[in-house]
């Protein structure tokens, strides 16, 4: 007798397994803890199988009929329902692990094997997060241009137009992932180039005019506030390394002897290993420093936390407090000031005056064939670099090239 609804709402678990017959092999088997759940028997090749349908009354007794009548079209077919739900199954599972949002998480986690910095990733995690709640759920191979470009314009209809540029690549970097991986076919954002809205090229403020620099370190060199930050600003100048360098510098990383800074590849933006030769008046800097914070980790700890280092903030409240807005200098402009003069002297090769920057060359081929550190060229310009400094302190235009 077919089942009904009030039938199965009525029915009671027994001491064991109590199965109601719906016909044609649909079954509702009550199991002693009381679930009802629902199965169809059936035949295939020969030997007796059973199908799991679901649960009642999440899948109603309808729903099951519907099963049943599927099953018996794959039967006529000459398909094993069973086996046909399993394929399905892992279809569904392979789909899901091809959703863009599953694969840039696989990239995210790729890049924190290769042990890109913590800021890196933040971004990247950021940039995405701006596309996952539109297309993270989507198969990727699925994902087309016009679609791609849709995120994009939701972003830049936010006013974030250097935003969209970043987020175009970091998903392109996703869909070559799964390109690499067998997981899509091709990159769509290679077709939009050109179809964002172009964004201006900021460059950072910056003293690079010789007088104006020599009446900045004078400012520096007069700074009341704490010495360790005094020094920060002075060693930024000699240095011209990028400031999360010089903020994140451990003293294990100076070699007085040798007259050395060796920053881990880790810490550098180009994942490549950088020196820094230290002119003399680096090492005096660094002996003074090292009174107040030698005793610990970093050359510039925290202040209110000393395990941890400098606070990025600290540099620009210091240029500030000389009287320097953020429209004159920021401490990053302290690279351009050094390369505009180190330049402009026509004393030193560029390749050496772009491998003391940390500049990596962006011709591929030039790259791999020119690996010269130009060593012994840069420990001449730093100290040069050095007196230049000394000099424009004290006013002076006169450039004497150290032997």
């Amino acid at each position: 007798m077919a089942l009904t609804d009030i039938r199965i709402r009525n029915a009671k678990p027994a001491d064991k397994l109590c199965k109601l017959s719906d016909g044609g092999g649909l079954q509702l088997w009550i199991t002693p803890d009381g679930a009802k759940r629902w199965r169809l028997a059936y035949r295939f090749d020969g030997k007796q199988r059973t199908l799991a349908i679901g649960v009642y009354p999440e899948v109603s007794l309808g729903d099951a009929r519907e099963a049943r009548q599927s099953a018996k079209k794959l039967l006529k077919e000459g398909r094993d329902p069973s086996l046909e739900k399993r394929l399905a199954k892992h279809a569904r599972v392979a789909a899901s692990a091809n959703t863009f949002g599953a694969i840039a998480d696989e990239l995210i986690d790729k890049k924190k094997r290769e042990g890109r910095a913590k800021a890196t990733l933040r971004y990247a995690e950021w940039l995405l997060s701006l596309a996952l709640p539109i297309i993270g759920a989507r198969p990727i191979n699925e994902i087309d241009a016009p679609e791609v470009l849709s995120v994009l314009r939701a972003v830049e209809s936010r006013g974030r137009h250097e935003s969209a540029h970043r987020l175009r690549a970091v998903i392109g970097e996703v869909f070559r992932f799964a390109v690499a991986t067998g997981r899509a076919s091709s990159d769509p954002t290679g077709a939009l180039r050109g179809a964002l809205t172009a964004t201006k090229v900021e460059h950072r403020p910056a003293i690079t005019a010789p007088n104006a620099f020599g009446a900045l370190l004078r400012c520096i060199g007069s700074y009341d506030g704490a010495p360790e930050t005094r020094i920060a600003l002075q060693l930024l100048a000699l240095t011209f390394v990028r400031p999360g360098e010089l903020r994140s510098a451990e003293w294990s990383e100076i070699d007085f002897e040798a007259g050395v800074w060796v920053i881990p590849a880790a810490k550098m933006k180009m994942r490549r290993p950088h020196r820094v030769p230290l002119a003399p008046q680096a090492i005096k800097l660094l002996r003074e420093l090292y009174a107040f914070t030698g005793f610990g980790k970093y050359l510039f700890p925290n202040a209110r936390a000393r395990l941890r280092c400098m606070s990025p903030a600290t540099l620009s409240s210091a240029l500030r407090r000389l009287g320097y807005s953020s429209d004159e200098v920021t401490a990053h402009g302290f690279r351009a000031a050094a390369s505009s003069i180190l330049n402009e002297s026509g004393l030193w090769s560029i390749d050496a005056i772009e491998r003391a920057l940390a500049h990596v060359d962006n011709s591929a081929i030039r790259r791999a064939y020119n690996r010269s550190e130009y060593w012994e060229e840069r420990v001449k310009m730093m100290a040069w670099w050095a007196d230049r400094c000394d000099e424009l302190k004290l006013g002076g235009e006169i450039i004497v090239l150290r032997a």
